[in-house]
């Protein structure tokens, strides 16, 4: 290969960039798009008819009432979120967290083989219907500084059978609260 030969590699090559670059130069100035004349969107919000008063919120249904009709079978149904973390079986062990079996009457943080948080340790108390209701509405507003990292049961009719379902497994179930009369 000769000189000339190379010159005109070189040529193709350099006259290709010079190409692409006019090319580019060239559609931003055909395609140069507007900016606005104030940055980020407008949001708008319509207000409601009572000045800006929030929905109301349907009433809440007094956990005890719930569970005089709460379902053992929809609340099995409401654990499967729970097993990836929890056993059920008596005597099976603890996972990621600690065993559920008889959990209802059973004091706070006792569960052989597992090791606690600090936060959860110095709740105390027993796992009561109430207490395990205040704990699966929100864990992280129960027990500021618990480990677990589950969001909560928001529905108080999911939680209602889920207790019972977890008051169910024990060799002595323990009565659930009735709402007064």
């Amino acid at each position: 290969m000769d000189f000339f030969e190379l010159n005109k590699i070189a040529g193709a090559v350099l006259g290709t960039l010079a190409l692409t670059l006019g090319l580019g130069i060239v559609s931003q100035i055909l395609f140069a798009p507007e900016a606005p004349a104030k940055p980020g969107f407008d949001i708008v919000v319509q207000e409601g008819a009572a000045g800006g008063a929030a929905p109301a919120k349907a009433a809440e249904v007094p956990i005890e009432q719930l569970f005089a009709t709460a379902s053992i079978e929809k609340g099995a149904a409401a654990a499967k979120k729970c097993a990836a973390c929890h056993n059920f079986q008596e005597g099976a062990g603890a996972k990621v967290g600690p065993d559920l079996y008889g959990i209802v009457g059973r004091p706070v943080a006792s569960a052989a083989g597992f090791a606690y948080s600090a936060a959860m340790k110095a709740k105390g108390g027993d796992w009561t219907a109430l207490t395990l209701n205040a704990f699966l509405t929100s864990p992280k507003t129960a027990v500021p500084g618990t480990a677990m990292a589950f969001a909560g049961i928001p529905k108080e009719a999911e939680r209602a059978d889920l207790i019972a379902y977890l008051n169910s497994l024990s060799h002595a179930p323990k009565p659930l609260p009735t709402a007064a009369k």
